[in-house]
């Protein structure tokens, strides 16, 4: 007795194989998957300076430290902090200032694009403020604000603090 073309496929499908359509739906999930994980590879935060006036209703704080004599790059703002007892002279961009403990340091405001894939997904002025906790071994520490114009996700704000700072949300 011969099998008829719809028993052959009934068979064929029972012992196991999978479908065209099963193949075509995870090729496809796959494909999803691939992208979104080159997007989050290739996020990148371009900074450069910002025109003044501009409000800052949304900011994130962070406990951060900086290695005392060592720069660190924050875009495109470099800082760089020396200690002594409860100061700390911050040079930023070439400016120097003394803090003392408690003491706040307003960083001029920046203006970031955020790209994905070379694709530019957003873009927000930002200003950042340091203030000055003390020391922590051969460590300055610091609240750090990051005031945004727009809403920021959490990820992209953290794209843009280098892993050197050890930032923590507070």
């Amino acid at each position: 007795m011969t099998d008829t073309p719809t028993e052959k496929t009934e068979k064929k499908e029972q012992s196991g194989g999978l479908g065209f359509k099963t193949k075509i739906l995870l090729g496809i999930i796959a494909l999803i998957v691939v992208v979104a994980l080159l997007a989050v590879v290739t996020l990148t935060v371009a900074v450069i300076d910002s025109q003044t006036g501009t409000s800052f209703p949304y900011s994130t704080t962070y406990r951060v430290s900086i290695p005392d004599g060592e720069p660190v790059t924050m875009g495109t703002t470099k800082i760089l902090v020396l200690t002594f007892e409860n100061e700390a002279v911050t040079e930023v961009d070439g400016v120097k200032e003394k803090l003392v403990v408690g003491q706040e340091r307003v960083i001029s405001p920046r203006y970031a694009r955020v790209s994905s894939l070379g694709v530019p997904l957003m873009d927000t002025d930002f200003q950042i403020t340091l203030k000055y906790l003390g020391t922590s071994g051969n460590n300055a520490l610091f609240d750090m604000t990051v005031k945004t114009s727009k809403q920021v996700p959490e990820l992209v704000i953290s794209k843009l603090i280098p892993s050197g700072m050890n930032a923590v949300p507070v």
